[in-house]
């Protein structure tokens, strides 16, 4: 059977090189991932084998005990979490895990692929919002398995992966700021060309429209994931005595971004803004408030993806889409809003009869207006 099998992969070979109008060598090249074949030939012979449905039988006796985890950015907590999910998985099955910093958000650089089909892992987990077609091809012509963690929610279907419920994790943050009497919620969601960026303004207009509120597109900023974009955009929807009483960041560390606006503008956390983060990254619970967050699973997504990797391959079944549940986890940056619209100060002491209030230094103060 063996025999047959190597047999019929011969014939499939020479069938393609005769009619791509190369060599075998050549065919051999592309399989392999060399670089020395010029691109008009490797997508001619990729799309050949494509159509005869050449597949390697023996590749797996070839790999090597890899799981390679491709980011374009390593300086993210949350890289972290779905570095441990992968190593979890690895670990399971006497794999090592490989890192790898390449390329944008919607791509791998095209260096990183020569080097992937070299070292020929088992698999390779990538975290970008696309995978482009080339890189399908390459990946598949040399029988490498491929799961992208997908954080933008919108795969193509021939690519397995696994997401989250970004559009409920933004209805249930902001639902929860709603719920607590909120009417002007701002919103600092990610970049304006991923679609869990959309994902999650979706949810908040949802949420605002179920409250019967309408969304102040002025509340609204597309950020970049990071603290300093959300410190920016903070400082400038804090300015001013229109300025919103609850911001829904979407990510943690845009809120952490938030909480540092708030506190150089002399705000303070719930008492006079809610804050709500996305993500529930384990500094979350360490802000100061502990950050109200909406928990994006991403220790789960990580050992998921790399899960789908080491499952029997079955050419007949389709590519897979999981994707896992969000939900909200309430703490101490977010308070409900009084009828007079200024959020409740559950850490404060009762005002007084006579209109003044305990400082925390023990003194008393007038209220404003009271003189």
């Amino acid at each position: 059977m063996h025999d047959d099998d190597e047999a019929s992969g011969r014939v499939t070979l020479a069938a393609v090189a005769k009619e791509a109008g190369v060599s075998m060598p050549t065919v051999s090249k592309v399989l392999n991932g060399r670089s020395d074949v010029s691109r008009a030939t490797r997508a001619k012979v990729e799309r050949l084998l494509d159509a005869h449905g050449y597949r390697r039988r023996s590749q797996a006796a070839s790999r090597s005990p890899l799981i390679e985890l491709v980011f374009h950015e390593l300086d993210s907590i949350w890289a972290m979490e779905l570095i441990r999910g992968v190593e979890n998985v690895a670990k399971d099955n006497r794999a090592t895990v490989v890192l790898t910093e390449s390329g944008t958000r919607h791509r791998p650089a095209p260096e990183w692929l020569p080097g992937v089909l070299r070292r020929r892992p088992l698999g390779v987990v990538l975290v970008f919002s696309a995978l482009p077609e080339d890189i399908k091809r390459q990946l598949r012509a040399a029988a490498i398995p491929f799961v992208v963690i997908d954080p933008a929610g919108d795969p193509d279907p021939d690519v397995p992966s696994v997401g989250s419920a970004n559009w409920a994790g933004g209805l249930a943050a902001t639902r929860h700021l709603t719920d607590l009497g909120h009417r002007r919620v701002a919103i600092i969601t990610g970049p304006e060309d991923m679609l869990c960026s959309l994902a999650r303004l979706d949810g908040y207009r949802s949420a605002m429209a179920m409250a019967g509120l309408a969304a102040d597109p002025r509340l609204t900023r597309f950020g970049d994931f990071h603290v300093q974009g959300g410190f920016d955009h903070a400082m400038d929807l804090l300015e001013g005595p229109d300025r919103p009483t609850a911001v829904f960041a979407g990510s943690d560390l845009q809120a952490l971004g938030v909480l540092e606006a708030a506190r150089l503008k002399g705000l303070r956390v719930p008492q006079d803004l809610s804050v709500v983060g996305y993500d529930d990254v384990p500094l979350a619970q360490w802000s100061s408030p502990p950050l109200t967050t909406v928990h994006q699973p991403l220790r789960h997504m990580a050992e998921e993806a790399a899960r789908m990797l080491l499952r029997p391959d079955d050419p007949g079944t389709a590519a897979q889409r999981i994707e896992l549940a969000t939900h909200l986890v309430p703490r101490q940056s977010t308070a409900r809003l009084e009828s007079g619209g200024t959020p409740d100060r559950p850490d404060s002491t009762p005002d007084r009869p006579d209109g003044t209030t305990d400082r925390p230094d023990g003194t008393t103060s007038a209220l404003p207006g009271e003189g």
